[in-house]
């Protein structure tokens, strides 16, 4: 009888604003020959990630309205069962968590599950770091759990920041995790050898950062930060949109974590993409608005003391007027 084979699976962490997407992008884009399913977990009412990853022919699913360490560790169990069923369809498994996940509880959904124990090898945890941002979060249990369990770390950004404070920076991740594989990284550029099929996570390694984290427990988040959502339809005035997103990040850059927004700007033809994290912000044209698809402006902003009031009436203000046809 021949032995079932195991699909690996790569777990994509990094705190909000890392370049998680990025990466997922280039996976999910460049000729490595394999079929890859991916899972995205979002923080947040709203889910959008899955409108900011290029068209690819591998599958994405996606959870949102928790993290994918505590209240919708169950949807991932059913989701990878589900995958279980049509194994000829995929031979690699993605799973990008919200920036604000502990990997642990992740790792050990595939020791305590019983289909994911049997069908599935865990690969590697691959954890993005933001070189200029990270010691803003440095603090963050979950930034330092990131790094802690990492089998790979991307130091990425690193374009951003002085050779000196990446040398600090590099020594401090090295500290705190000896035995990652460590690449510095512009736009997350990065063979693909290094991250998939790379046979890397070790369960010993695991339980030696914490004894306990193969049993049952859920872990608390930093109930500071928390996610505000805008859904509003309407087309956006570009002027009104940018002057009122660089007033934005000047007054409340350092409490806003992470923004992302799939808007639709000026009736144009492609979506358009903005992101941003703390004082940095980038706009892009997206993916291009369907035929007789119904245009919907969603924004999400992480981040602590966001008056979430004041962000909905501000961002109604960009909104271009909406003039009656004349009969």
């Amino acid at each position: 009888m021949a032995l079932l084979q195991k699909i690996p699976v790569t777990v994509l962490t990094g705190y909000l604003g890392a370049g998680k997407t990025t990466l997922l992008n280039r996976i999910l884009t460049e000729a490595h020959g394999k079929r890859i399913a991916v899972i995205v977990n979002e923080f947040g009412e709203v889910g959008i990630d899955h409108q900011l990853v290029i068209d690819a022919d591998e599958e994405i699913f996606e959870m949102n309205n928790g993290c994918i360490c505590c209240t919708v560790r169950g949807d991932l169990i059913r989701i990878i069962s589900e995958l279980m069923a049509r194994p000829d369809d995929f031979d690699h498994l993605v799973i990008e968590t919200t920036g604000l996940a502990d990997p642990a509880p992740v790792i050990q959904s595939f020791f305590v599950d019983e289909v994911m124990l049997r069908q599935t090898q865990l690969d590697a945890v691959v954890t993005v770091v933001d070189a200029k941002h990270i010691g803003a979060h440095w603090d963050s249990s979950e930034a330092q759990e990131q790094i802690a369990f990492a089998d790979v770390i991307l130091l990425n950004k690193t374009d951003l920041v002085p050779p000196d404070q990446l040398s600090i920076l590099a020594a401090k991740v090295r500290d705190m995790n000896a035995m990652a594989a460590i690449h510095t990284t512009n736009n997350c550029e990065i063979d693909l050898d290094h991250l998939l099929g790379v046979q890397a996570f070790d369960l010993k390694q695991a339980l030696s950062i914490d004894p306990e984290f193969l049993e049952e427990e859920a872990h608390e988040h930093d109930a500071s930060v928390y996610s505000i959502a805008i859904t509003e339809p309407g087309t956006l005035d570009s002027t009104k949109l940018n002057r009122w997103l660089n007033q934005l990040i000047q007054a409340r850059g350092p409490d806003i974590f992470r923004m992302k927004g799939i808007l639709d700007v000026d009736h144009a033809a492609r979506r358009f993409v903005c992101q941003g994290v703390h004082m940095t912000l980038d706009g892009r044209p997206g993916k291009p608005w369907q035929p007789g698809e119904t245009r919907c402006n969603e924004l999400v902003f992480i981040g602590r003391n966001l008056d979430g009031e004041a962000l909905r009436t501000e961002f109604k203000s960009c909104l271009a007027p909406v003039y009656a046809a004349v009969a």
